[in-house]
Formats: C-alpha cells, sequence, structure tokens
C-alpha cells in the first residue's frame, strides 16, 4: 500500500511549481513568494523531508528546474522576467536573460545541455554556458521544437560581444491545440512519442508528434464535480462544477500520467489504453502543481487555495466552470485574501504497480 506524507515548512504563498532532483533526493519548489525552496530526503528514511534550502529570490517565482546532474545547479524565472541560475553550493546567483514581461516556464534538457526559457511576451530563450540565443516563438499554438536541432544552431552562433543573437528558428511541427479553452498544463510522454495538454475547461488532450499518429489523438473530460449551488432564484440546483487541470506529470517508465484539478483531486490515467488508473482523495486546496521522480517511485503534489474556489460562471450548456481571467487576476486574488496555512506540499510512495496501467481483460473466445 502507498504512503502519503506531508513536508515541514511550506512556502506561505501559493505554490507554482515542484521539480524532483536527477537522483529524486531533492524537491525545488517554487512559489508566489519571494523565495525558492529545497527540500532533502533524509538519508536513513526516505520519507523524511527537512528543508535544506530557502533561496531569497525577491519577487514571485513562476517555475524552476534543476540543471545539470551532479553540478547542484538550479533555475527559476518569474514575474521580473528574468531567467536566474543558483548554484547551492556557492550560494550565488547568475542572470543569464531577462524577458520583457513575466517567464512563466524554465526547462533543462540533460542530454543537450540547453535551458530554455518561455514568457508571455511570446518569447522563448534558449541559453547555454557559453551562447545565449533569443527564439521568437508564435501565439495560439502548440509550437513543437526539435531539441536536436537547437542544440547545433545555438553551437552554430558563435561568440558574440553579448552572448546574444536572435535565431530565426522554424518549429519542427506547429499546431493548433487540440483544446478550445486556455492551456494549463503541457508534458511530454516518458518515450517521447507525444504530448497532453490540458486547459481551464476541466479537459485533457492526448497527442503524437508522428504525423501518422494523429488520428489517435483525443480528448477527454475530468475533474468535474457535482455542487449544489443557488440558481439565482432563490432556489438551489445539483450542477456540474468543471475545475481547471492545472499540472500535469508522465511516470518514466510505465507511461502513465497525473492530472492536479482546481478541485484538490490526483488522478492517473494511461495515455495509450486512455483508461483512469487511480483517483486518490480529494485534498484541502486545488492541486497547483505535479511531478513524479525520476525513478518513478514517488509523487510530488503541491495544493494552494485558487481562483476557481470562489469564480464560477455557468456555460451555455448548463453546467459551472471555473472562470480564469489570466495570470494577473490570479496574482489579485493571491495577494488580496490567500489563506497561507492551506497552502501544502505532499510526496506519495507508490506502492508496487501503483502507477502502472492496468492490463486490458481478453474477452473469451466463444
Amino acid at each position: 500500500m502507498g504512503s502519503q506524507q506531508e513536508l515541514p515548512d511550506p512556502p506561505s504563498d501559493a505554490l507554482t511549481s515542484l521539480r524532483w532532483s536527477h537522483d529524486g533526493n531533492s524537491l525545488l519548489v517554487g512559489s508566489w513568494g519571494p523565495d525558492v525552496r529545497v527540500y532533502q530526503r533524509n538519508a536513513d528514511d526516505r520519507n523524511i523531508f527537512s528543508l535544506q534550502h530557502s533561496v531569497n529570490t525577491e519577487v514571485p517565482r513562476l517555475d524552476v528546474c534543476w540543471g545539470k546532474p551532479g553540478a547542484n545547479v538550479v533555475y527559476f524565472v518569474g514575474i521580473d522576467g528574468e531567467v536566474r541560475e543558483y548554484d547551492i553550493n556557492t550560494d550565488t546567483q547568475t542572470l543569464l536573460s531577462a524577458h520583457e514581461k513575466s517567464s512563466n516556464k524554465v526547462a533543462y534538457s540533460t542530454d543537450h545541455n540547453i535551458l530554455i526559457s518561455t514568457s508571455w511576451d511570446g518569447t522563448m530563450h534558449v541559453h547555454d554556458a557559453d551562447n545565449r540565443a533569443v527564439v521568437a516563438m508564435a501565439d495560439r499554438k502548440v509550437s513543437i521544437y526539435d531539441l536536436r536541432a537547437l542544440r547545433a544552431l545555438v553551437d552554430q552562433t558563435g561568440n558574440t560581444a553579448d552572448h546574444r543573437d536572435v535565431l530565426e528558428v522554424q518549429p519542427w511541427q506547429e499546431r493548433d491545440s487540440s483544446l478550445k479553452f486556455m492551456t494549463r498544463a503541457v508534458a511530454c510522454m516518458a518515450d517521447s512519442t507525444g504530448f497532453a495538454t490540458s486547459s481551464i475547461e476541466g479537459r485533457v488532450g492526448v497527442e503524437w508528434f508522428d504525423p501518422e499518429l494523429q488520428q489517435n489523438t483525443y480528448a477527454f473530460k475530468c475533474h468535474r464535480q457535482i455542487h449544489t449551488l443557488p440558481d439565482g432564484e432563490g432556489n438551489e440546483e445539483e450542477v456540474d462544477v468543471v475545475y481547471p487541470v492545472n499540472a500535469l506529470a508522465f511516470h518514466p517508465t510505465f507511461g502513465t500520467f497525473a492530472t492536479g484539478g482546481g478541485d484538490g483531486v490526483v488522478a492517473l490515467w494511461d495515455a495509450k489504453t486512455k483508461r483512469r488508473v487511480k483517483l486518490y482523495q480529494a485534498l484541502d486546496a486545488s492541486v497547483s502543481a505535479l511531478d513524479i521522480s525520476p525513478d518513478g517511485n514517488s509523487l510530488a503534489i503541491g495544493i494552494s487555495p485558487g481562483v476557481e474556489e470562489s469564480q464560477l460562471t455557468k456555460t451555455k450548456e448548463g453546467a459551472m466552470e471555473v472562470e480564469d481571467s489570466g495570470p494577473d487576476a490570479h496574482a489579485k486574488q493571491y495577494f488580496s485574501d490567500m489563506d497561507s496555512s492551506r497552502v501544502r506540499i505532499y510526496v506519495r510512495e507508490f506502492a508496487e504497480g501503483e502507477a502502472k496501467a492496468k492490463e486490458r481483460k481478453e474477452k473469451a473466445a466463444k
């Protein structure tokens, strides 16, 4: 049977991101607060964690990631648009670049030694140790880049005076999203054959990179709850409340993936068979971040009160959905009345086979 424990000393502000280290022994945490935190497993008991580092970053950090394995370096981006590197061993920060608007995502490729950040201004920055490049990124599209090609282009730029060249790069693929509403999360499959996206409308889309497999693309509804709400005429009615799917994380071995919703629920799904594998008991607040450790044994879950608790709107079909007005509205909600006591981080240790897809039962031959 799996176990779940709550980490001590969580941030006092809404969580934005959770990232396991390459060895799965440290957890990096970003939040709307002015610090980035690193939690460490106990060497004698993997179920015990302690806060090891709290890095003052001055402004809210929207995403974090680990750098090269063994280097003890992390990266973070935030509302100031800055992309920063932090060396845990020397306690030093380095500014790598700055977007014109807030930077919302950052990711490091171990295979290609490049760091990629994106921004609400529609740009993407590609960094490496010696050369920094900025790549334009189209709006309202799902842009798919080949990291090998990006690495080659970064190498071709050479050394310039300010180490910044603008590259004219075309995405490997560019397609319209399979979801109609605002995207909340994107995650690639562990075997690199496809990816999943989630939206504010309680849906997840699963797609494949190979054009010949595009007919297998599908989307499904999830994170919806029946609630009794006033109908505006003094009566009550049961309505289907649609929550945003805020977080996605793929299992590195089994091909299953986890979703976290505004309803406080975490679920496991099988991308290939389109089946739900596991549904966990709802937590006390919106699931804002998820990450599965590289060894596939641990699931990190971050919860924070979200805008979905107070902003509901009725759809044409009669259901209720969460109204998401974008990052500015989220920030205003957070700063005004967020209950910091409900910000929590959990780590679930999977039982054997818990995150594995269920085998299909073959029908007996007649």
